[in-house]
């Protein structure tokens, strides 16, 4: 899925059609995580056929670019994997003359992805934070075959490679060897083509590799739910001000049960037990 993708569902059949056609009423425009960006899609699509006449737009690159979006006032709500930063609450502040809003929006598993022919499958924290500042560097020492460890990681724009190095590597420097890149459909992709390949990302991705337990413990969202997986974290919005309006209706519907079903349905863990 490329990171930036324009979602335009209206009650016409087509923008192209020459009888006339609903404007949309409103347009709201979402950028930031990629850790999120499956989910944005999908609130997005969602919303709009409940909601005939909503435009919305939803875009990747990273919680920072987000976040830097939010700053400019370029969009209305910035999608992010962490909490945003002091600095960057200052710049708002400066630029807008808003300290921002907060929401807790879903919840996800920070998920270590290898390839299916790796017969490594259990990993400690201890031995992921080896493995990524580089005092693990081949699979034999985890009790794999005799092959060098191919490290790949986000790009430090992203959200999830700062929750990684405070909450993995414990503020320690990645391996001067990792790849780092641009995306977490990227890095599925890396790891799935290279038997030799680790890597992370969230829960939702990456269907044709394998996503390792973690002391024991497999990333489910049950696991997630009961505390007992070690790297679990929220997913945020956040806007520039207090919504109002349309913005305001939509973030009132992503945590209703319908927007949190739509959590459940997409593979990430929601706010709130979905009982059937």
């Amino acid at each position: 899925m490329p990171k930036r993708l324009l979602i335009l569902l209206l009650c016409a059949a087509c923008w192209g059609c020459a009888t006339s056609r609903p404007r949309p009423a409103s347009t709201i425009r979402l950028k930031g995580s990629d850790t999120m960006i499956i989910l944005a899609h999908r609130w997005a699509e969602e919303y709009m056929q409940q909601h005939p006449g909503m435009a919305m737009y939803a875009e990747g690159g990273g919680t920072a670019t987000g976040v830097e979006a939010l700053i400019k006032g370029d969009i209305d709500i910035c999608t992010a994997s962490r909490p945003i930063h002091s600095g960057e609450a200052r710049r708002l502040v400066e630029r807008q003359g808003y300290l921002g809003i907060s929401y807790l929006v879903a919840r996800d598993a920070l998920s270590i992805y290898v390839n299916p022919n790796n017969q490594v499958r259990d990993l400690t924290l201890a031995q992921i934070s080896d493995l990524f500042t580089g005092k693990i560097t081949n699979w034999r020492a985890l009790g794999g075959r005799d092959a060098e460890i191919v490290l790949v990681s986000r790009s430090p724009n992203s959200g999830t490679y700062l929750y990684f190095q405070e909450h993995v590597l414990e503020g320690q420097s990645y391996s001067s060897t990792a790849r780092f890149l641009t995306s977490t459909e990227a890095i599925v992709r890396a790891v799935a083509e290279d038997a030799r390949a680790i890597g992370y990302g969230g829960l939702a991705y990456g269907k044709n590799i394998v996503h390792c337990n973690v002391n024991g413990v497999a990333p489910t969202p049950a696991n997630v739910r009961a505390g007992t997986y070690p790297i679990a974290r929220y997913l945020y919005f956040y806007t520039m001000k207090e919504p109002s309006g349309a913005i305001k209706a939509f973030i009132d519907w992503v945590l209703s049960r319908d927007g949190q079903s739509v959590v459940e349905q997409t593979g990430y863990i929601p706010l709130m037990e979905m009982r059937r």
